[in-house]
């Protein structure tokens, strides 16, 4: 049955206004309100009907009109650069569809989740890493609906989408596959390699080791250039952390701040918890070529044996092998 609650069609609604308000990150919970979730009670088709809800509610915001609007723009200079610079990847590229949000043709009324709205081979990926319990938390269960609908709109396949979280429970695990989305077996802490492909990591309230751990995977101009993260924001980062600590403990996010472009999320009242001190982040080729050469050569793998509060979970398995 949670196959056929899966294949439901999406629906869509008349628009309503929202006021703005935005604040620090905000740590996902894993429990909510007392009920039928917070008891554990809850099944897939349960969960799978307020994904429904929440994407209901998503789209008539006006927040998810400017945040698709932000997101669009960055991708929009970020593929123009891919194809600028990679002449093989430019027939592909075209395949990834970004509408701009008054384009109410691609809001994709009936549409199937889990199958894809593009014809041809698209190369783009996503990764997303932190969501947390999205069947307890109204605030995971917000940004994965989040997550679903900006790979609709920009028609990227759910089978180009690697999820992970080492808090899912089997039920969340067994929903995500449902969904049609890959979820990841492995703790990867962050470090995955863009393996030449231009990919987007959603990755929203995460702890800053899993951020510095991507950025040291793909340290190099070729990687990075092909790489957009969806996450807390980096400026945020730079103003509240010490610079010696931010040096220190996160020598990647402090060596890349003048070699990206960031752009925040629209702020919104009803999402506060949700989407605050989120930005998008790309890495423009002629940035990452003006730092100073020495910068590259630093390729350190991060251990954080020093470090405090350090805000992600880690790998035993990989742990006990170094």
């Amino acid at each position: 049955m949670a196959a056929a609650a899966a294949l439901e069609p999406w629906r869509t609604a008349a628009r309503r206004k929202r006021s703005s308000a935005g604040r620090r990150p905000r740590r996902k919970e894993a429990t909510v309100a007392p009920g039928p979730e917070a008891d554990g009670e809850a099944d897939d088709r349960v969960i799978l009907r307020r994904i429904q809800e929440a994407k209901e509610d998503l789209l008539v915001s006006d927040f998810w009109s400017s945040a698709l609007e932000t997101i669009t723009g960055c991708l929009t200079e970020h593929l123009e650069q891919l194809k600028a610079t990679e002449g093989t990847l430019s027939e592909a590229l075209g395949n990834l569809h970004l509408d701009l949000p008054g384009d109410e043709s691609a809001v994709t009324t009936g549409s199937v989740p889990g199958k894809t709205l593009v014809a041809g081979n698209c190369p783009v990926k996503c990764v997303c890493y932190g969501l947390g319990n999205f069947a307890t938390c109204v605030i995971a269960r917000n940004q994965l609906t989040f997550l679903l609908l900006f790979m609709e709109k920009c028609r990227i396949p759910r089978s180009h989408c690697w999820i992970y979280d080492p808090l899912f429970s089997q039920l969340e695990i067994a929903v995500l596959r449902s969904l049609g989305v890959i979820v990841l077996s492995e703790n990867e802490e962050g470090k995955r390699s863009v393996c030449g492909e231009p990919t987007i990591f959603f990755m929203l309230h995460c702890g800053t080791a899993l951020y510095n751990n991507l950025l040291w995977r793909n340290w190099s101009v070729d990687a990075l250039s092909k790489t957009v993260i969806i996450g807390n924001s980096f400026r945020g980062l730079e103003e509240r952390l010490l610079t010696r600590i931010l040096k220190e403990n996160y020598p990647y996010i402090a060596k890349i701040l003048k070699g990206l472009e960031e752009l925040e999320f629209p702020q919104a009242s009803q999402y506060t918890d949700v989407f605050n001190d989120t930005s998008v982040h790309w890495f423009p080729v002629h940035k990452l070529k003006q730092l100073p050469t020495e910068i590259w050569a630093f390729q350190e793998e991060p251990d954080y044996q020093d470090c405090e509060d350090l805000e992600i979970i880690r790998n035993k398995t990989q742990q006990l092998r170094t």
